[in-house]
């Protein structure tokens, strides 16, 4: 019998008996396989040039490539990030974000940011951060941030770095009285540790009430869908021109990462505390000095519009003024004292209510204050002191 698979074939004269049986089975398996008739290039798609960018989103991403160099990551020099069982690194609540705000190296952050290690009332000067600096793509300067000052009313830090010049690109700040709802706006961050995050959104409310982190409420604040995580707190919230607009500082959420509504103070505000801390160390707040009800207890006293007087101190100019405290009279009856219901011609419904709308004056500046005193309502002009908080 003659060996049909000669070309596969290993004996020497045909004859099938000496083939090795893995001869047998190449053979029936290339008759029922075939030859392989699929190349690597018939089934590699072709790959389309990048070509470039929409115009819009050249403009984004030369935004970020612009302003990411004015954000920092800062990181509280009493809390260290820690490795987990899994080998994840855990990236403490303290960690956030800042601006370069000089070129003399003061970096603006949010208070709570650093609430840390301003808890234990450190001195002007003092180390509280180390603060990150982008110095090149990729490359990462670190420095001792030592403390300017602080305002925990405005949840507002300003911190110094020696860093060199050429590293400090200061951020652009622009005008939040401005702004419109359905505006773009831009977000840039370090969340959960990842440095230099960018966020888009739109501006989705106006004059909102921030209920911070540093356990206070900041009126006027900037609403934006754009995503807003933990360790976004004191980098800037921009405008589509790249202008700083507000500092991300808080996102109302029941998961703890973004649900779409995130809130910044707004620049207008920055603008009025961060010089301060830097000149002063401490904000220099217009008020009155008088004491006033807090509004549950003036709605008991049937107080449903302004601010009751309690106390007037015999110092302030408000004492000088005539105001009159709340007492009580011969029969032991509680005697209102006046009622401030307005604040040159802007209505006040309580205490809170006027405290907000002091915070757009400076200390001298004059008002004239509407008065409910009883059934008469009369008109009362003084200066404004520095309020002792």
């Amino acid at each position: 019998m003659k060996c049909q698979a000669k070309p596969y074939c290993l004996c020497q004269r045909g004859s099938l008996s000496p083939c090795q049986p893995f001869v047998l089975a190449y053979i029936r398996q290339a008759l029922a396989l075939g030859e392989p008739s699929v190349k690597i290039e018939d089934v590699t798609p072709k790959i389309s040039p990048s070509g470039p960018l929409f115009p819009t989103e050249k403009r984004i991403a030369e935004l970020f490539e612009t302003n990411t160099y004015s954000v920092v990551n800062i990181f509280d020099a009493t809390l260290r990030p820690q490795l987990n069982i899994t080998g994840v690194v855990e990236i403490p609540e303290g960690n956030g974000s800042g601006v370069v705000w000089d070129d003399s190296g003061h970096i603006v952050t949010n208070y709570h940011v650093v609430g840390s290690a301003l808890s234990k009332n450190p001195k002007l000067g003092e180390v509280v951060a180390r603060v990150t600096i982008l110095a090149a793509e990729g490359i990462q300067k670190s420095f001792e941030g030592k403390l300017v000052g602080a305002d925990r009313a405005k949840d507002l830090a300003v911190l110094k770095v020696d860093a060199p010049t050429d590293l400090l690109k200061p951020i652009n700040v622009g005008q939040s009285s401005a702004l419109r709802v359905g505006q773009q706006c831009l977000a840039i961050g370090n969340p959960f540790g990842f440095d230099h995050t960018l966020t888009v959104g739109v501006i989705s409310g106006l004059n909102r009430d921030i209920f911070s982190q540093a356990g206070v409420t900041i009126g006027g604040g900037i609403q934006t869908d754009a995503a807003i995580n933990p360790g976004n707190s004191g980098g800037p919230l921009l405008d589509s021109k790249g202008h700083m607009i507000g500092i991300n500082t808080a996102i109302f959420t029941q998961t703890g990462t973004s649900a779409g509504v995130g809130f910044a103070i707004p620049s207008s505000t920055v603008l009025k505390i961060a010089p301060q801390l830097i000149q002063f160390g401490k904000v220099r707040r217009a008020g009155l000095n008088l004491e006033f009800a807090p509004d549950p207890i003036a709605y008991q006293l049937n107080v449903r519009n302004g601010a009751l007087i309690l106390k007037v101190p015999a110092s302030t100019a408000a004492a000088k003024a005539g105001l009159a405290p709340t007492g009580r009279g011969f029969a032991g009856n509680i005697v209102l004292g006046d009622v401030i219901i307005a604040v040159d011609g802007k209505p006040v419904k309580g205490k809170s209510d006027l405290l907000r709308v002091l915070d757009d004056y400076g200390v001298g500046d004059q008002v004239t204050l509407t008065v409910r005193r009883g059934a008469e309502t009369l008109e009362v002009i003084l200066p404004l002191e520095e309020a002792n908080v």
